[in-house]
Order: structure tokens, then C-alpha cells, then sequence
């Protein structure tokens, strides 16, 4: 029985291996998603902006809702939804701490809803860098281009909705404990201790 047992523990300890050094291939393919996600709404935040430089001026407004929502041609040197203007080289500075930290926590990124969050964060935040970066009236400080008006309370971006969304989605993720790995790493159960053999059931030690 102690040969028997040794198999037993041995057969235990190589299945925690295998979990310990899982291989399979969700991880590239999570941060293939989160650089796919990244860059499709970083293309779109800068075609929609350069769309909207060609068709509208700046201080015009285009309803679509009525006065619920509309276009509008902004320059904001501010964050997002023109908050905090005149503070433009501070969000240029985050902007790209952002997206360093982003770059960093996906080599251990194995979940896919951490890739679709942290994606959409990344290809908004990259978004509006690209406006701070290049555009007028210098680099660092250039004007984020907005021209979504949300009932004359803010005007946004794409980029803007791709952060406040994706920003929800990370606030869930975490109140939920999902960790960036995906689901935790399942721990093989306890071996039995098979080196004791069972008790002999008291009829068996009668001689019949």
C-alpha cells in the first residue's frame, strides 16, 4: 500500500504542476484583443475628428436630438468633457503614465473582460494624447478636438466615451475580485493517506 501511495501523491504533484505552469494560449490572444480593441477606437476617435474639422465650425452646433444632443466644434485644452481646463501638460504627463501602467499589466493579462476594459481605456486615452501631442497650439499642449454636446452641459469625444465606459467596466471588475489572471488557479485537493489500511470489518476476523 505505501507503493501505492507514493503513485497516488505523485500523480497529485504533477497535476499541480500542470496548473502551476499552464501554457495555454489565452494570454496572447487577451492581449491581442486588448491591442486590437486599443487601436480600432484610437482610429476612430481620429477620423471622427477629422471629419468634423472638415464640416463644422468652431461655436456652430448641428442638433440631433434637438437640444438634447448635437455637434459642436470645441478645442479643449482641459480632460475629458472640457473639465479642468488650462491644466492641458498635466493630462499630457497622466496620459502617457496611463498608458505605460496599461502596457505593463498586460503581460499578466489573461482575462478577457480585463482586455476588453483595459483596451477601450487605452485606445481613448491614446486618443486624446494624440491631440495634446500634435495639435495646436503646440506639443504637449495641444487642444483635444470634442464635438459631441450632450445637452449643453459638456462636449466630448469618442475617446471620451471609449475612458468613462471602460472606466465602469474596470470599477466592476474589481468590485467583482475578477483578477487580471482570469480565474484564480485551481489547488489540487489533499492526497488521502493511503498508507494505513482500512479497519477490517469485525465479521471478516470471525472464522466461519
Amino acid at each position: 500500500m505505501a507503493g501505492a501511495s507514493r503513485t497516488h501523491d505523485e500523480g497529485h504533484d504533477d497535476r499541480a504542476d500542470d496548473l502551476a505552469t499552464d501554457t495555454s494560449p489565452v494570454r496572447p490572444r487577451a492581449r491581442g484583443l486588448l491591442l486590437a480593441l486599443a487601436l480600432v477606437i484610437l482610429v476612430v476617435d481620429q477620423v471622427s475628428k477629422q471629419l468634423v474639422l472638415g464640416r463644422l465650425e468652431e461655436g456652430g452646433y448641428q442638433p440631433l436630438l434637438g437640444d438634447l444632443l448635437g455637434f459642436s466644434l470645441v478645442f479643449n485644452p482641459g480632460a475629458a468633457f472640457s473639465f479642468a481646463e488650462g491644466s492641458t501638460w498635466i493630462f499630457t504627463i497622466a496620459a502617457v503614465v496611463v498608458t505605460v501602467v496599461i502596457l505593463v499589466l498586460a503581460r499578466r493579462l489573461r482575462s478577457r473582460s480585463w482586455a476588453l476594459v483595459l483596451g477601450g481605456l487605452l485606445g481613448g486615452n491614446l486618443g486624446n494624447l494624440v491631440d495634446r501631442l500634435f495639435r495646436e497650439p503646440g506639443f504637449g499642449v495641444g487642444h483635444v478636438v470634442d464635438f459631441i454636446n450632450y445637452a449643453g452641459f459638456f462636449v466630448g469625444n469618442i475617446a471620451d466615451i471609449a475612458i468613462v465606459v471602460c472606466a465602469i467596466g474596470i470599477a466592476l471588475l474589481s468590485f467583482r475580485g475578477v483578477p487580471l489572471s482570469g480565474r484564480p488557479v485551481s489547488k489540487p485537493a489533499p492526497a488521502e493517506d493511503d498508507s494505513q489500511d482500512p479497519p477490517a470489518h469485525r465479521g471478516e476476523d470471525r472464522d466461519d
